[in-house]
């Protein structure tokens, strides 16, 4: 921890520069993100671009962070991400001559457990398919790199060369050098008082020096992002936090050295710990974790700190100490207990608002020096570009929604966050902390029935049922879990019988008035039904040719029209279907809270079906893809013969005060037909066996159309739809990757479950996988994923690296259930 430097006389000439009343972007906020942000927008293009700092530089949470930079993260994305912020800073002090204080003598990475094993063989493997160093290292090796450390207990050691930490201070002021020599302009001491949006989308920005109008802000207030929201009118789910580390006093075994220690990441200790001078700095994540101004950041807040606590993060210290004896000889030389903000899922809240124009976000980063560089160019690419390079919708703020993010859930989360900060994420894992937040009607009695339910969109729903006097308790973990033999037996009943699938929770719409069927065939790539009853899938395509987004529609009326998609992104599309993009006389009507659903679906489904109605629901009249109001059980359904299991099946739609009714009468006609109820994890084996893909997964804005099969759902016949002009540009480009299938063979009992290395037999890395589940139906472990394309029809063999280790893998052809359809359209 560096303190502020005295000599800021570079940034008091910006003080001196006439006030600007006029700018492309104003961002709000001169930290470390605020800073990135300028910077990157002026290194695109933008020149006439303004930074408001209500106080110095730094202030607020930059200017006392630990400032550790590691590159390899769970996701993908975000280890590029970071990978490429780690080599930005050395190109900052190139560009500017500004010190980013930059330490990189390595990090060591410790296993205690054999699911921290498990997760760092992960991440080796990631790092050979990334072509970076993270390589496994035996304790005498370990020992000649840090002999401080006492490795005993530990399993595992991995190193990252690349790992350290930099300069808090020196780096967000090399961004701002860069981003002034570059034309930006900087204000200090200017808070933003209010934000107008003028009719015509563009925003005024009142400070104490007059007004600024601007085309876009971006509120990168830090710990202020609530207050700025505030402004604009709008919310952000952020809760303050205090955060405390100590330094020590010098330590002799490391004065004595002539070199830097690496730094020990001992996650599973629940510390981290690096060299501070001839000291060493420790931090921890305690489980008595402590909120600060609930309420609202203090405006006079900037560069203080909070009265240290260490009681709290004793327990840490001690598991510190016995890694590191000479940390319990050392007396400490001071203590940070500093406000930290955190969202509910401690990723950055990124992007532009979707209720209103030209204004965006990005706040609530905790591994801020890690990230800086990499949020700050994904966000300049969406101001100007219109959409960032990589799939970023696991940071995208449209993932919260505005009626379903109370305090209490915010709270409650923010401290999960906190306090499992080192916890490892495992694949499907659920938190329980702030739930349930939203549930249906049938939530009680789902529960009775022995669901384990899991959160998708505010939802409580289904993930897998507990019978025969198994515990309704969920288990997390990288090799199968007890679930899985539940799961094996849903996906059997419902293949040879008959299941029940709760999809209430799928995003669902209702377009009508005059121009509807144009308006749809102006926003979806697919060329819309034009007789009642007809369906359709299709896709949204993005600005630079990917897949922002895949529907459902079917025609229910003249210019009237149900639409399905992806319940978490229902907010996040609703940047492409507001009221700006469609014309006054068509409605767009969101009825995912009002209507809940099933799915019914298997063999015996129409026999099912048939004893609750009196339509045909034969082939020759009720055909797939095709949808119809009926009345069935005496309620009012919509029906919609299609289904993600990929079997014969029917989606029920029903108001949702008939939910109940519906369940009950679907339950008691199912029962001689041996019906079961089916969650979530079962629909993942049963799609993935099918071959379907998803989106955020196989779809994403990253891939184009022809990429992962979808091109024949873009109709360039059509005169223009959202996104056509850039799939006009890359649909005869060579394919950068395909999506592909594999059978795996799994020795060690576990499944591959996405973001996988994919490699060939010589160690060549050839690509990633995208979602791994295993086949009930036809006992296989299976992943789908992304190779290059000229291996696409190889039968030579491949390896996926599953738990970090080489799994066999053999590339299939078609999907292993039912590839000619004649189950889902018999």
């Amino acid at each position: 921890m560096v303190e502020v430097p005295d000599d800021l006389e570079q940034f008091d000439a910006m003080s001196d520069e006439k006030f600007k009343s006029h700018a492309q972007v104003v961002v709000i906020g001169g930290g470390l993100i605020g800073c990135s942000i300028l910077y990157h927008l002026t290194k695109l293009g933008w020149k006439d671009v303004i930074l408001l700092e209500r106080d110095e530089l730094t202030s607020g949470s930059t200017w006392h962070a630990a400032a550790n930079i590691h590159g390899l993260h769970d996701s993908n994305n975000i280890s590029r991400l970071q990978y490429y912020t780690m080599k930005l800073y050395e190109q900052l002090e190139e560009e500017t001559g500004q010190s980013c204080g930059i330490f990189q003598p390595g990090s060591l990475y410790l296993a205690q457990t054999k699911d921290r094993e498990h997760q760092l063989r992960i991440q080796a493997a990631k790092a050979r398919y990334f072509g970076v160093e993270f390589h496994e290292l035996t304790q005498t090796e370990a020992a000649e790199l840090n002999p401080l450390v006492n490795f005993d207990g530990i399993r595992c050691i991995m190193f990252e060369p690349d790992g350290g930490n930099v300069d808090p201070s020196g780096v967000t002021h090399a961004y701002a050098i860069g981003a002034r020599q570059n034309g930006a302009k900087i204000y200090r001491f200017t808070p933003a008082l209010e934000t107008h949006m003028r009719a015509d989308g563009s925003w005024d920005v009142v400070t104490p020096k007059g007004t600024i109008h601007t085309q876009i802000i971006v509120n990168a207030a830090g710990l202020w992002g609530r207050e700025v929201a505030g402004l604009a009118g709008y919310q952000l789910p952020l809760m303050t936090m205090e955060h405390q580390y100590l330094v020590t006093d010098d330590i002799p075994e490391i004065a004595g050295l002539d070199r830097r220690l690496p730094s020990v990441s001992d996650r599973d200790g629940e510390y981290y710990m690096r060299q501070e001078v001839n000291g060493l700095l420790v931090g921890a994540y305690e489980k008595d974790g402590r909120f600060w101004a609930e309420d609202g950041t203090p405006l006079d807040f900037g560069h203080e700190l909070f009265s240290d606590d260490l009681d709290r993060i004793e327990p840490n210290i001690l598991r510190a100490c016995e890694r590191v004896p000479a940390l319990a000889r050392a007396g400490i030389k001071k203590v940070i207990n500093g406000p930290m903000i955190w969202t509910p899922d401690a990723a950055a809240l990124y992007g532009p608002v979707p209720e209103l124009k030209n204004y965006f976000v990005c706040n609530g980063i905790i591994p801020g020096f890690s990230q800086s560089g990499g949020l700050g160019l994904m966000l300049a690419q969406w101001i100007v570009d219109g959409e960032p390079e990589l799939d970023m919708f696991p940071w995208d703020m449209a993932r919260y929604g505005l009626d379903w993010t109370p305090k209490s859930f915010v709270k409650a989360r923010a401290l999960d966050c906190y306090s499992h900060r080192f916890k490892i994420h495992f694949p499907y894992e659920e938190r329980d902390a702030g739930r349930p937040v939203r549930t249906r009607p049938v939530y009680e009695r789902e529960k009775e029935i022995g669901a384990v339910f899991g959160l998708n969109a505010s939802w409580e729903h289904p993930l897998w049922y507990a019978k025969d006097d198994v515990e309704p308790i969920d288990s997390y973990g990288y090799e199968r879990q007890p679930w899985w033999w539940a799961v094996r037996q849903e996906c059997k009943t419902l293949r040879e019988h008959v299941g029940i699938l709760d999809i209430s929770n799928f995003a669902k719409y209702e377009i009508r008035g005059d121009g509807a069927q144009d308006w749809l065939n102006s926003i979806l790539a697919n060329r819309m039904p034009t007789k009642t009853g007809r369906s359709c899938l299709s896709p949204l395509v993005g600005l630079r040719g990917g897949i922002a987004g895949d529907f459902t529609v079917t025609k229910v009326g003249e210019d009237h029209y149900y639409m399905f998609g992806s319940a978490m992104a229902e907010r996040y599309h609703s940047r492409y279907f507001g009221i700006d993009n469609r014309p006054e006389s068509v409605e767009l009507i969101s009825r995912t809270k009002d209507w809940c659903g099933f799915n019914v679906a298997g063999p015996k489904s129409r026999a099912l079906l048939s004893e609750l109605t009196d339509t045909d629901l034969s082939n020759g009249n009720f055909p797939f893809f095709r949808s119809q109001h009926i009345k069935l059980a005496g309620l009012d359904i919509f029906a919609l013969r299609v289904s993600f299991t990929g079997d014969l099946g029917w989606e029920l739609y029903v108001k949702e005060a008939d939910q109940p009714a519906l369940l009950e009468a679907l339950l008691s006609a199912g029962e001689k037909h041996r019906v079961t109820m089916v969650g979530s994890r079962s629909l993942l084996s049963l799609r993935v066996e099918k071959g379907y893909g998803s989106w955020g997964r196989e779809y994403s804005p990253e891939f184009w159309p022809q990429e992962v099969g979808l091109a024949s759902l873009v109709k360039m016949s059509k005169p223009d739809f959202h996104g056509r002009a850039a799939y006009q540009d890359v649909q005869d480009n060579a394919l950068r990757y395909k999506l592909v299938m594999f059978s795996v063979e799994t020795p060690h009992e576990a499944d591959a479950s996405g973001g996988e290395a994919i490699f060939l037999p010589d160690g060549t890395p050839v690509g990633y996988v995208s979602t791994g589940a295993y086949s009930h139906t036809t006992d296989q472990s299976l992943a789908m994923g992304f190779i290059k394309p000229n291996l696409a029809g190889d039968s030579q063999d491949f390896e996926i690296f599953i738990l970090g280790l080489p799994h066999k893998a053999r590339l299939l052809n078609k999907p292993p259930f039912d590839p000619e359809g004649l189950r889902l359209k018999g």
